[in-house]
């Protein structure tokens, strides 16, 4: 896959972490106005989740822990299911982000 198709972005919060981190409002405006229908939203933070809602419940969540290397377990999960979203459609992409979006 190119890396066109694969965003990297921090936690999309709400309340007062909106201030420093992405607002999950402006997150799903611009998936949603750049990318609709054909985006996925992976969720790699163990530590908290959001309202799936917001991105049309196209969101998975995997849990691992921030600074932390995943298990063997759940990054074949990850990558299964990046190669099944990305191969039902060549305009697919993938969202992607952990707690700061460093990991």
């Amino acid at each position: 896959f190119s890396t066109d198709r694969i965003i990297a972005m921090s936690f999309p919060s709400s309340g007062k972490q909106s201030f420093y981190r992405n607002p999950i409002e402006e997150v799903a405006r611009f998936l949603d106005t750049k990318h609709a229908g054909l985006y996925k939203v992976y969720n790699l933070c163990s530590e908290k989740g959001y309202d799936p809602k917001y991105f049309h419940y196209r969101v998975e969540r995997i849990f691992i822990d921030d600074h932390n290397v995943p298990s063997l377990q759940d990054m074949l999960k990850f990558t299964a299911s990046v190669r099944e979203w990305m191969g039902q459609d060549e305009k697919n992409i993938i969202a992607i982000h952990c707690k700061g979006g460093k990991g």
